[in-house]
């Protein structure tokens, strides 16, 4: 008689292999929701403006409008930079971020859907609050699910957001020359909506513990947080931040335009955008280990204006000599961006004063930067040129080298203010 072994079942294994497998199986699905969250945070900018001329032809706005869908990324960054975190407190940082890619799904479906200028404004801008949204709750959420892998999960969280930025402006040209650009355009609806399944799924397994988990979060009452709005440090982030976004964001609206002036077509446009993001990519990976290795960086601060600077005069004086080479060098100067970031950390001592000085950086950095591509259309509508809307990226990087000059200090936030 042959004795038949027994089947390893659930059931079988001891308690702590079940609570590994589930600890295992739970990481990787919310691993999965971030890779896909992160994809999600950029495409309704770079998707668009490829095609924000050929847009305005069917809908009916003029080219001055392009601005202001320029401007509405950064606009809407700046306030749900203050809405997010009620958000999070009130229903969990799950909750949140779910809502927040519905949200994205939603705008960019209808979007496209619209016949009207106002109707677009208003559905792009709820994509974007979505995305913003997701910008502020996603860092928390690595945090409170990867406490040990923080580095690697927060490289990869950041890749991916570059993904995200690349590949809409490369495709987006090709795609509406296909299929129109409501397809183009529409189809990062399916990206955003794809982003919230992961999410159920997680919610499904932490049932009941959401909203109650403030793991990730800053805690209220660990420590008093500090008179940021009182602290040259604060401000010089705030500028350094602000004036940054504000570069990047009218590069982002106006540069297939520029490059349309000067006699390349749409989806060399797409490209060069696609590039820039590409460039951006290499930075957001580098710039945060040379931020927290020197003591002073403010000298790659200088070279990253010096990028800035480079790039705008050989756009504006000879922009099809060599196009490639003037984006690319374009795109190191954000490197100022993930730099930013980096420092918000590296000078606080307390997860108090680390939520407040991240607050104020960005609130206060992203309402400066969303005036930036409006203003710059404007001039350009005014002048007929680009001479002066450049003149006005080189004032915000001379304000970005003046902010910079505090960010970057070797010392505290919480030396510099009085606790509440």
């Amino acid at each position: 008689m042959t004795a038949a072994l027994p089947e390893t079942s659930e059931a079988a294994k001891p308690p702590l292999e079940q609570r590994k497998r589930k600890l295992i199986e739970g990481r990787l699905l919310v691993l999965a929701a971030i890779v896909m969250s992160a994809l999600v945070l950029r495409v309704a900018v770079t998707a668009f403006t490829p095609l924000a001329e050929d847009i305005g032809r069917d809908i009916g706005y003029s080219t001055a409008v392009v601005g202001i869908f320029g401007m509405i990324p950064t606009l809407m960054f700046s306030v749900t930079g203050l809405l997010a975190p009620i958000l999070a407190r009130r229903l969990g940082l799950e909750w949140t971020v779910l809502l927040a890619m519905v949200a994205a799904g939603t705008g960019m479906l209808v979007r496209v859907l619209v016949s009207g200028t106002v109707e677009l404004l208003l559905f792009s801008a709820l994509a974007l609050g979505g995305m913003g949204i997701g910008n502020i709750v996603v860092p928390p959420l690595v945090k409170r699910y990867f406490p040990d892998r923080l580095a690697t999960v927060s490289a990869l969280y950041i890749t991916m957001v570059q993904i995200g930025t690349v590949l809409p402006a490369l495709v987006a040209v090709p795609l509406a020359e296909a299929h129109g650009w409501r397809v183009s355009l529409g189809v990062w609806a399916l990206l955003g909506f794809a982003a919230a399944i992961p999410w159920i799924g997680v919610l499904r397994t932490r049932r009941g513990r959401v909203a109650a988990d403030t793991t990730g979060l800053p805690d209220p009452g660990s420590a008093p947080a500090p008179k940021v709005w009182r602290s040259p440090l604060a401000w010089g982030m705030a500028a350094t931040f602000g004036m940054t976004s504000l570069t990047t964001y009218s590069v982002f609206t106006w540069l297939p335009t520029i490059l349309a002036d000067a006699g390349a077509d749409a989806a060399f446009g797409g490209s060069m955008v696609a590039l820039f993001a590409l460039v951006g990519l290499v930075a957001a990976l580098t710039a945060p280990t040379v931020a927290a290795r020197l003591t002073n960086p403010y000298p790659v601060v200088v070279g990253c204006a010096a990028c800035f600077f480079v790039a705008f005069a050989g756009l504006l004086f000879a922009p099809m000599s060599a196009p490639v080479l003037w984006v690319a060098i374009l795109g190191l100067g954000p490197s100022t961006f993930p730099m930013t970031l980096t420092l918000i950390n590296l000078r606080t001592r307390t997860p108090a004063g680390s939520a407040a000085l991240s607050g104020f950086t960005q609130g206060v950095g992203y309402a400066l930067a969303c005036v930036g591509p409006l203003v710059f259309g404007m001039l350009h509508t005014v002048t007929g040129g680009w001479a002066a809307p450049f003149a006005l990226l080189c004032v915000s990087v001379l304000v970005l080298l003046t902010g910079a000059w505090q960010a970057c200090k070797p010392r505290m936030l919480e030396d510099s203010v009085s606790p509440r």
